[in-house]
């Protein structure tokens, strides 16, 4: 197996759609090599913790209603080509992700941390939940499989913060700026949603030098 690892945050709208060029792929080659791990990276790591109005949010950072328009504007057209059924107006606030993050992590200590990430983003972005609150977090945790209970406990106490911020400042510190970022084998760096068809063609080759390597 080929390690491959992703940053992403589960608010990034990017992401969402790296995430499903990248599943349509491995549909297309179910023989892939990956072994995917996800890892996080916080596009607001100052957001406060009860996260903000969305609004406010996007036209701060975006300088204002035209900005956020025009920043939005790729990103509405590619969910749309791909067909995410995104609900935009749905999503009241922007959450500190932290928290989701972390439950990410204990996800990937069950297997079940990329059914946990499709979960977070279509609960963020299709639903308009608010996955910066416990109560969300845990019955989310709850639909793919994990303990609820265990994860509301786990939710009120501290456990990994440290490890995760560690972590997200470790990408940064390796020169990541943005995501989703994808690491192939610790070795090839592959930024951005990068198409269905890129996928497929790095696959096959991925398979082909096994191959010959064999």
């Amino acid at each position: 197996m080929i390690k491959l690892d992703i940053l992403s945050d589960p608010i990034c709208p990017w992401c969402y759609i790296g995430k499903a060029y990248l599943d349509r792929a491995l549909e297309q080659r179910p023989d892939h090599p990956f072994e995917i791990e996800w890892h996080p990276f916080q596009l607001n790591p100052d957001m406060p913790a009860d996260g903000m109005d969305r609004v406010e949010y996007l036209e701060t950072k975006f300088g204002g209603q035209t900005g956020a328009a025009q920043a939005y504007a790729p990103i509405v057209e590619r969910a749309e080509q791909l067909k995410l059924g995104i609900d935009f107006p749905a999503i009241d606030r922007t959450p500190n992700t932290l928290d989701a993050h972390r439950l990410i992590h204990w996800a990937g200590l069950e297997g079940r941390q990329t059914a946990m990430v499709s979960r977070l983003f279509k609960a963020y972005f299709n639903e308009g939940r608010d996955i910066g609150h416990p109560s969300v977090l845990s019955r989310l945790a709850g639909e793919v499989g994990m303990d609820q209970a265990m994860i509301d406990r786990l939710l009120a106490t501290d456990g990994d913060r440290h490890n995760i911020r560690a972590r997200d400042q470790h990408a940064r510190d390796r020169g990541v700026t943005g995501v989703p970022c994808f690491i192939i084998a610790n070795q090839h760096v592959l930024p951005g949603a990068q198409s269905t068809e890129l996928w497929v063609q790095v696959i096959d080759e991925l398979t082909e030098q096994a191959k010959s390597e064999a």
